[in-house]
């Protein structure tokens, strides 16, 4: 038998739960090894980037470390392959393609 919020705690109320798509704290993807999800690859191009940084706050996954003012390798650990940091990379230092596993 499933056992249901209501089952658990009767004194929960809806203004007690959390509002659908409001975002109430970062996102976990530190927490949790999100790359095997990756269907598509983002390639680095070092040698055209302009170190910008434009990518890395658009990455949701914080998967583009920066250190001393420049970007690193992506965390391939933590990256899903969405394809953000590739589109708004302006310089075209960013490929996106197939992964090969």
């Amino acid at each position: 038998m499933k056992t249901r919020a209501k089952d658990i705690n009767e004194k929960i109320t809806w203004q007690d739960i959390t509002i659908g798509t409001e975002i109430y704290e970062p996102a976990t993807s530190v927490l949790v090894e999100t790359g095997d999800w990756r269907v598509m690859i983002p390639v680095w191009k070092q040698d055209v980037c302009k170190q910008c940084l434009l990518c890395v706050p658009f990455c949701p996954d914080s998967s583009i470390p920066v250190k001393d003012g420049k970007r690193l390798e992506f965390d391939f650990v933590h990256c899903k392959g969405c394809g953000i940091c590739w589109k708004a990379c302006p310089f075209d230092a960013i490929d996106f393609v197939k992964e090969d596993k």
